[in-house]
C-alpha cells in the first residue's frame, strides 16, 4: 500500500514557505502534478518548480493575492491552461503579523486574519470546487493550527482567523461530500522546519515537555498527513479536524 497521486493535479497555497514547500514536493514525490503559489518570494517559487521537475511531475508557478476572489480566479485559469483541473486543493498560506495581547492588537491583524484564513477558504472553494463536483473527486485540506485548542494569550488574531478556517471547513464537508469531494484539516503543532536546522532551534525543552511525544513534530510529518488526506487511503475521512502535534492537543468527542 502506498500514497499514489499520479494523474492529480495539487495547488499549494503559500507553497514557498516553510511547510508549504514540503508538501509541495511530498506530493510531487506522491506522483502529483503541482500549482506552486506564491506571493512575492519568486525565486523561491522557481528553484521548488525546478526540484519537482526532477522528480518526474509537472509544475507550474502562480502568484495571486489569496484574499481576493478575482486574483484567484486568474490563478486558476493559469493552471488549467498549464496543468488542467486542480484535484486537490491545499490552503497552507496566511498572513503573518507580530502576535501581542488584544487589548494591543490592531483591528487590522484581525481583519488579516479574516481574510487569510477564512476568505481565502471561501474563494478557493468558489472557484475549484465546481470542477471536483463534476468529476466526482476532490480534496481540500486546510492547515490550520494546534493553537485553536490552545487559546493562549497573545494568539487571539490568529486563533478567531483559523476558528473561522473551521467553521467553513465543517460546513462545505457537509455540502459538497456527495460528490465524493472530501474537505479536512491538519493542525500542526510547533513545527521544526528548515529555518530551524539551519539556525539549530530544533529543540525547546519547555515546549517539549507539554507534549506526549516529548518533542517538536517536522515539517515532513505535517506534509505526510496532507499527502494522506489527498489520497484514496483517505476517501472516507471529511470533515475532520487532525492534530499533528505529538498529543499536545486533543480533541475530544
Amino acid at each position: 500500500m502506498q500514497i499514489d497521486l499520479n494523474n492529480k493535479t495539487a495547488l499549494i497555497t503559500g507553497a514557498t514557505g516553510q511547510l508549504g514547500r514540503v508538501m509541495a514536493r511530498t506530493l510531487a514525490q506522491c506522483g502529483a502534478n503541482v500549482a506552486i503559489h506564491y506571493r512575492s518570494n519568486e525565486n523561491q517559487a522557481i528553484e521548488l518548480q525546478d526540484e519537482i521537475h526532477s522528480y518526474g511531475s509537472r509544475a507550474t508557478i502562480v502568484q495571486a493575492d489569496i484574499t481576493n476572489l478575482d486574483s484567484i480566479l486568474t490563478m486558476k485559469k493559469k493552471i488549467e491552461e498549464q496543468l488542467g483541473s486542480v484535484d486537490i486543493v491545499v490552503a497552507n498560506a496566511v498572513v503573518q503579523y507580530q502576535w501581542t495581547s488584544i487589548l494591543e492588537q490592531s483591528p487590522e491583524d484581525y481583519e488579516s486574519q479574516f481574510e487569510s484564513c477564512v476568505m481565502q477558504s471561501v474563494y478557493l472553494a468558489k472557484a475549484f470546487a465546481p470542477a471536483m463536483i463534476k468529476q466526482k473527486w476532490g480534496r481540500f485540506v486546510g492547515i490550520n493550527t494546534e493553537c485553536v485548542m490552545q487559546n493562549f494569550p497573545t494568539q487571539s488574531a490568529y486563533v478567531a482567523g483559523k476558528r473561522g478556517m473551521d467553521g467553513v471547513y465543517r460546513v462545505l464537508a457537509k455540502e459538497i461530500g456527495e460528490h465524493q469531494i472530501t474537505v479536512n484539516q491538519v493542525a500542526p503543532g510547533w513545527t521544526i522546519s528548515e529555518r530551524d536546522r539551519l539556525n539549530k532551534t530544533e529543540h525547546s525543552e519547555s515546549y517539549e515537555q507539554t507534549v506526549p511525544l516529548k518533542r517538536r513534530g517536522t515539517d515532513q510529518e505535517i506534509a505526510n498527513a496532507v499527502a494522506f488526506l489527498a489520497s484514496d487511503l483517505a476517501s472516507f475521512i471529511t470533515g475532520a479536524y487532525i492534530p499533528v502535534s505529538g498529543g499536545n492537543v486533543m480533541p475530544s468527542i
